[in-house]
């Protein structure tokens, strides 16, 4: 395929060669998470094959928050109210697995990476949850989120962060919705004036894609990796 002609888009052929791409990199990484599976689906349309249909799982990511009495606690009455940046809370966000401890109470994520025949783009899909199972609304979870995501939250919080059917488990599930993904990308992959290979942009789409949506969740990406890439 000729680069220059490329649309932006992958077929679900090509998204599971990028997905494999992207999990082995993600392992090399070694940015202390556990590494993203490949979930061959069950049931398949009947123009793909069983091995091209699948999503790619990271799941029961531990993140520890403080209990809102100790929140209560700590909240400052004068002016010298701190505000915490989205930095500071990417970083809370950035450890995987937290002690659990009495004065925190733990919260379960699944990230699912599942590609839309529709926009023909990857998509995430995430799903939050205590400790006992019991499923978390967007407005529990989204203390965890960065604050730059939170302020979009405010501004387009159900054309930003949507809730449908997962296309595969076929139970609610949260997913940033994937309006625009191909705008985005052609300026990530083709920004390069160096014009990869059509099999280098299989491999570096799914990372250059997380490397944008991953700090949504709070889960970044170092700069060098992509370049380091080319």
């Amino acid at each position: 395929m000729d680069v220059l002609n490329w649309d932006g888009t992958l077929s679900a052929k090509d998204f599971r060669i990028g997905a494999i791409a992207f999990a082995q990199k993600w392992e090399t990484l070694n940015l202390g998470y556990p590494p993203w599976s490949w979930v061959p689906s069950p049931k398949h349309p009947p123009l793909t094959s069983p091995q091209e249909e699948g999503y790619l799982s990271l799941e029961k990511i531990r993140i520890s928050r403080p209990k809102q009495e100790d929140v209560d606690q700590n909240i400052k009455t004068d002016t010298g109210e701190e505000e915490t940046s989205c930095s500071e809370k990417e970083d809370d966000i950035d450890d995987a697995t937290l002690v659990q401890s009495s004065h925190h109470e733990l919260q379960y994520y699944d990230f699912h990476i599942v590609y839309s025949h529709t926009f023909r783009v990857p998509v995430l899909y995430l799903r939050a949850y205590r400790s006992d199972g019991r499923p978390l609304l967007l407005d529990e979870f989204e203390k965890d989120l960065p604050a730059c995501s939170v302020k979009e939250l405010s501004k387009s919080k159900w054309t930003f962060i949507t809730q449908e059917e997962h296309p595969y488990l076929k139970r609610p599930w949260y997913k940033l919705h994937p309006c625009g993904t191909v705008e985005w990308m052609k300026l990530l992959i083709l920004g390069d004036t160096s014009q990869p290979k059509f099999e280098v942009v299989l491999e570096l789409y799914l990372l250059s894609w997380f490397s944008v949506v991953g700090q949504v969740i709070g889960i970044r990406i170092p700069v060098n990796v992509l370049s380091d890439c080319r």
